[in-house]
């Protein structure tokens, strides 16, 4: 988990900026914060509703062919969902019967783009995303195995971000909404997340990251020979982007391990972070000779989950505003749970 580097303006967050960001159009208030709450608790968010048809309307400045210029409009539209539009007959263009990806759009054509407009929290629930607490200055999420915390240059549009700034837009009636990064999970990792309503509070979490204590559990092949320690390693990445231990020169690592208990071939460890280098887990579990369960890319053999056991369950941090203490857990997914059972009987 390491946090996203930046150079913050300030490290400190005033009352006077809460104050003033309080007031803004786009944060929701605490009633409709704890109403949001009760509705995730009682298992309404993510539900199944009907959904309606939004139609979006454009006016044609000049000639040219209809696929780039779905492309071109201000709705970040991928060539595959435009051409999955035009595939369910969702454009329309006035005074045309007949529409192709290569219909010819003349000066002052209209076209009509019907959505399907979703129910509040299903994106969320369609890309397994959750949740755990919303209020004015910070979220906090649970993220699924095989979604990215942020955007890469191949993958812009899938990622625990930008699903959840969308939701909140939605959610605040309001296109101005940000939420603001200030940590990562690998893509194959699963669990808790936090992010932050503003620029201030984002550099105000980075400021103070090291205190914040970041837990996992990971599953992982063969039994360790202590049921605690501490593993220190210096970390380089390689130009195939693979991380490795060296004698000297790198990035500190250190991780904490405890061992919870042995399933078969198999052990629960629950893994501290000191310090939050890219795969760090992942690396220094290999180097230790026992690799995560699902980690092909460092020396796993088995992948009984069809997911790397690698699960973020434990934050606590103080509220960047009210100093309170923060603390939130999340229970092992579901796969994992099982491949723990299966171990357990033999």
């Amino acid at each position: 988990m390491e946090p996203v580097s930046r150079e913050p303006s300030a490290f400190v967050v005033s009352q006077m900026d809460y104050d003033s960001a309080r007031s803004s159009s786009y944060l929701v208030s605490r009633k409709q914060v704890e109403h949001y709450s009760s509705l995730t608790k009682m298992g309404v968010e993510g539900s199944t509703t009907p959904t309606m048809i939004e139609g979006k309307q454009f006016r044609v400045a000049s000639r040219c062919e209809l696929l780039p210029y779905l492309i071109s409009l201000p709705l970040g539209l991928t060539r595959k969902r435009a051409k999955e539009l035009l595939r369910f007959r969702a454009v329309t263009i006035s005074g045309k019967s007949q529409v192709r990806h290569d219909t010819e759009l003349e000066p002052g054509d209209v076209v009509t783009i019907a959505f399907r407009k979703e129910a509040r929290g299903a994106v969320l629930e369609r890309h397994g995303l959750r949740i755990v607490h919303l209020d004015d200055a910070i979220v906090v999420i649970e993220k699924p195995t095989g979604l990215l915390s942020m955007g890469s240059e191949r993958e812009k549009v899938r990622t625990a971000h930008r699903i959840l700034q969308e939701h909140l837009k939605a959610l605040t009636k309001s296109v101005q909404q940000q939420v603001f990064i200030v940590h990562r999970l690998d893509r194959e990792t699963s669990g808790l997340m936090v992010f932050a309503r503003s620029e201030s509070i984002q550099a105000a979490l980075q400021h103070n990251w090291k205190s914040v204590t970041k837990k996992y559990l990971a599953i992982v092949e063969g039994v360790p020979a202590k049921d605690s320690g501490t593993l220190k390693d210096n970390l380089v990445e390689s130009k195939s982007l693979k991380v490795h231990a060296v004698e000297r020169g790198g990035e500190l690592a250190i991780t904490h391990y405890r061992v919870l208990g042995g399933h078969g071939d198999k052990s629960l460890l629950e893994l501290t972070l000191e310090t939050g280098r890219k795969n760090q887990i992942r690396v220094q579990l290999a180097a230790l000779g026992h690799p995560i369960v699902g980690d092909r890319k460092y020396g796993a053999r088995t992948d009984p989950a069809r997911r790397l056991a690698l699960h973020s369950y434990e934050l606590k941090f103080s509220h960047p505003i009210s100093g309170a203490s923060m603390e939130f857990r999340s229970n092992l997914p579901a796969r994992l749970k099982a491949l723990l059972e299966r171990n357990r009987t033999r």
